[in-house]
């Protein structure tokens, strides 16, 4: 993407409910699945495929337990808790108060194939109020400040959101699940690797396989530390394929700075 492009101004949007629109897919083994699409003017129409969910069947069985840390309106979690089954529990995390309505409408769909439990607050290593910031006025897509570390993209739009310690509330409130535990999401713009950390204890004892991001904006060292955490918990990392929604290559250590903003699969060795 050219610099001129990235400097494009966009068009202004206010804070506005924006609404939502459910759109049915045909999947050729799992039927009519509906979605609610946001309408905000800013996020891209998502699509639920069937070798998204076949994708995640490789991990994932009727019955298991799966989270999606950072689950926007839900395009990662559907396919998730399709692959869980309503005899299972999709566990969906989403902070943004406006994207969460959606977040929650999609968790009203597909009752008979999906159980989908949607919180909103975000994996934060303390329990409390923070404040995110975006791009726009109408809360598209945000996170905490300090990743916006260049300055044509520093977010001014701040937004009061809830935190909660993952771990705390798994032990709390999914204690009975936690044993099925086989998935997890995490896509926090470049707090992943925090997040994992707080719930160290439940991915050595649970093994379960890991979709994360290597954000754009992290440095060598914070792709490396993310790498090590993975590593040392006895994990193999695998680039993950947009294209088949399953594991590529295997990387190396100095394989992380080689691209700019990619997802990893780590699969437990």
């Amino acid at each position: 993407m050219s610099l001129q492009r990235l400097l494009r101004p966009r068009k202004r949007v206010a804070l506005a409910d924006y609404g939502y629109e459910v759109r049915e897919f045909n999947l050729p083994r799992d039927g009519i699945i509906q979605y609610a699409q946001w309408l905000h003017p800013y996020d891209v129409p998502k699509l639920i495929t069937q070798p998204a969910v076949d994708a995640i069947r490789q991990f994932v069985s009727p019955g298991d337990f799966v989270i999606d840390v950072g689950a926007h309106s839900g395009d990662t979690t559907v396919p998730m808790a399709i692959a869980a089954g309503q005899g299972g529990c999709t566990l969906a995390l989403e902070p943004n108060p406006y994207v969460f309505e959606v977040l929650v409408a999609n968790a009203a769909q597909n009752r008979d194939k999906t159980n989908i439990i949607p919180r909103c607050c975000a994996a934060t290593q303390t329990d409390g109020d923070f404040v995110f910031h975006y791009s726009d006025a109408g809360f598209c897509n945000g996170g905490f400040r300090s990743q916006q570390r260049w300055r044509f993209y520093r977010r001014k739009h701040a937004l009061s959101i809830q935190g909660r310690n993952l771990l705390a509330m798994l032990e709390a409130d999914f204690a009975d699940w936690l044993p099925k535990l086989t998935y997890i999401k995490v896509d926090a713009e470049g707090y992943d690797r925090a997040i994992l950390a707080t719930i160290l204890p439940i991915i050595r004892e649970r093994r379960p396989v890991i979709r994360t991001e290597v954000y754009r904006k992290l440095l060598a060292r914070e792709r490396q530390e993310l790498f090590d955490l993975l590593a040392g918990a006895g994990y193999r990392i695998h680039r993950f394929q947009e294209d088949t929604q399953r594991a590529g290559e295997i990387l190396k250590r100095s394989d992380m700075t080689r691209e700019k903003h990619f997802d990893v699969l780590a699969i437990p060795i």
